[in-house]
Parts: structure tokens; sequence; C-alpha cells
């Protein structure tokens, strides 16, 4: 896995195997952010399920200003920690379950982007979005990326509207913005 553009392209990021993970593949994240890039110089991010935080190790690379981790897996915590040293940079990395994070998130944050990529066998989706929209963590103009494998997971709130949906093999990306 590695940093495909910006200002760290071509560093290698440490990556883990843990069930039920499974990390962007490249050709999906360069698709990904040629359609996002135009947001990302500046922005204010959330990497919520963030893994090994790829997707947003690869926006501060584009320049985005600054980037929230979280992932309740002590090991996915380590490996973002790690990978955010090997490029110099320090970062908010918090390990809760992201239910706890967004509450914890809601009083000092608004975001421009969130990148949402929980584990595919789960239900997370609906549920984060739902607690997205009602914390008001999303910008005006704001965006949210969300990866599933089913379509139906996402029940997108009213406050949201979809704005591009691409699907990669088994991998569906939905960018939806408020």
């Amino acid at each position: 896995m590695k940093i495909i553009q910006g200002k760290y392209k071509g560093r290698i990021l440490k990556g883990f195997d843990i069930n039920g993970t499974r990390p962007t593949m490249d050709r999906v994240k360069e698709s990904l952010f040629a359609t996002i890039q135009n947001k990302v110089k500046d922005s204010t991010i959330l990497d919520l399920f963030a893994g090994s935080g790829a997707l947003g190790i690869e926006a501060l690379s584009m320049g985005a200003e600054d980037v929230v981790f979280v992932d309740k897996n002590k090991i996915s915590i380590n490996v973002i920690k790690e990978n955010l040293s090997s490029i110099k940079e320090e970062r908010l990395v918090i390990n809760k379950d992201y239910e706890d994070a967004l509450v914890y998130l809601k009083d000092d944050y608004k975001f421009d982007i969130v990148f949402l990529d929980p584990p595919y066998k789960e239900n997370y989706i609906s549920i984060a979005l739902n607690l997205i929209c009602k914390y008001d963590l999303i910008n005006e103009e704001g965006i949210i990326v969300c990866e599933t494998d089913n379509i139906n997971k996402i029940k997108i709130p009213d406050s949201l509207k979809e704005v591009k949906t691409k699907k990669y093999g088994e991998k569906i990306v939905v960018i939806l913005k408020k």
C-alpha cells in the first residue's frame, strides 16, 4: 500500500491483516481522489473506521489542513501512528468506537470531508450517517465518502443527497453532499 499522489507520493504505508478489514485498493483510491481533489486542499477531514489511515494520509499528502483518525482496534491505532510518524505528521488519533468518537468530536469539530469505510459484514454506515447529521459534523458543502459492498446498506438521511456512485468490482463508493 502506497501513497499515490501529493507531497508524500510513493511512500509505502504499513498495513495489517485483521479479519474483516480490507484496504482501499490503489486504483480505487486514485479514482476517488481524482473525484474529490478540488475539495481536499486546506480541508478538515474525519477518517472514521480509519484502519491503516491510508485515506486520511493520502488527503494529508494532497494538502488537507487536518485529519482526525478514528478506529476502535488497537492494532489499527498503532499502525496509523506508525504511518503518520513515517511521514513526520502528528494528528489526532482516537481509539474509540465510532459512536463514542462522534459524540466526543461533536462540540469541537466540523468536517469538510468524512471517509466512512466500516467493516462490510456490519451495518454501521446508516447509523454513522445519522449520527454525523444529528451532531451536525459536516460543514456546508461538506461531503461524505462511503465505501460498501452493498448499496442497500446505505440509508441516506434527508439532509444529505447522493452526488456520485461508482462500482469497483465488489466495492461501491458513494459520495454524499450536505
